[in-house]
């Protein structure tokens, strides 16, 4: 007998169609009257599968109660009311690891493109302005400059292996040091800024990192420093760094978060010292089906009644 589960959101064709070929599976997103199709299900859906983004509230799981797991097609898990899924019993399982190597790469992209202004070049040769006004201005080179991470997970590492590769030295701020980095690790994320050329942001969203990267920590930054983040809009305060790069108190960021996507606070779109990505930077197709993939094991581990494989403290 194939188990009922609730999908909160679109994934991929494909693994849509997996989990349709394996469960019985409602789509919370198409239901006209989202209260009457929980009240359907409740007493027969043993699970939910959902995004990073969109999550899935207790007011949804209250009306599961034989709900045993949440399956995350994604790293973040900010968005489930872990409280009361550990209240619960509910597990919760996430797909980290497998998008490291592309949110790495975005984050070094972003970067580059905030600092060699590769966005506004582009325009100024659209544009016609080349052949007019002559060469664009100068630029900032990245090659040497001092790096520092905000957020040594798997994410984190993998940025850091980049970055050695620009031969930028580089600094972490961490909840605790790391055994497996040889890099410096500086406690105080405020006095990380202050020490680097560079901040890229690949914390987790918690209680405890949400507005952490606040008016200090950028002002620390300063007007030569650029900010670059891949975790999640929460970690700013936004209107503080709008505030900044108008102001020159930064010289740009590279963003693929905010705090209230899909919105974008309108004064960014003006800018041209920041870069901006639709919160993309795991959106490969190799990524995306590895993390289908991810999903799928956890869910086929816990309806066997095994050890899901990457389970959310």
């Amino acid at each position: 007998m194939s188990h009922t589960l609730l999908l909160m959101g679109p994934l991929l064709p494909s693994i849509m169609a997996a989990l349709d070929s394996s469960y019985q599976v409602h789509r919370y997103w198409e239901a006209a009257d989202t209260a009457a199709l929980l009240n359907d299900i409740g007493g027969d859906c043993t699970g939910v599968v959902t995004d990073g983004g969109r999550g899935v509230e207790a007011a949804v799981l209250e009306k599961l109660p034989r709900a045993g797991i949440v399956s995350v097609f994604g790293v973040g898990v900010d968005a489930v009311d872990l409280d009361y899924c550990r209240q619960h019993g509910i597990a919760v399982s996430n797909t980290p690891d497998v998008l490291s190597d592309d949110v790495a790469d975005m984050a070094v992209a972003l970067a580059l493109a905030v600092s060699r202004q590769l966005v506004v070049g582009d325009q100024y040769v659209r544009a016609g302005r080349w052949p007019v006004d002559g060469a664009m201005p100068l630029t900032r080179r990245v090659m040497g400059k001092r790096a520092g991470i905000y957020g040594m997970g798997s994410i984190g590492l993998a940025l850091a292996r980049r970055l050695e590769g620009f031969g930028m030295p580089v600094s972490y701020c961490n909840r605790s040091p790391r055994s497996d980095s040889s890099h410096r690790f500086i406690a105080s994320l405020e006095e990380l800024a202050a020490a680097v050329d560079y901040l890229f942001i690949t914390a987790a969203a918690t209680p405890d990192t949400n507005g952490s990267v606040n008016a200090a920590v950028l002002r620390a930054l300063g007007s030569d420093g650029y900010l670059i983040n891949v975790s999640r809009g929460t970690l700013v305060d936004e209107p503080e760094l709008v505030s900044c790069l108008r102001d020159g108190v930064i010289a740009g960021a590279g963003l693929d978060v905010f705090a209230h996507e899909p919105s974008v606070p309108s004064a960014l779109l003006a800018l041209d010292n920041v870069v901006l990505q639709p919160h993309n930077a795991s959106g490969t197709w190799e990524t995306r089906e590895a993390m289908g993939k991810l999903v799928l094991d956890n869910l086929a581990a816990y309806f066997n009644e095994q050890s899901l494989l990457t389970p959310v403290s």
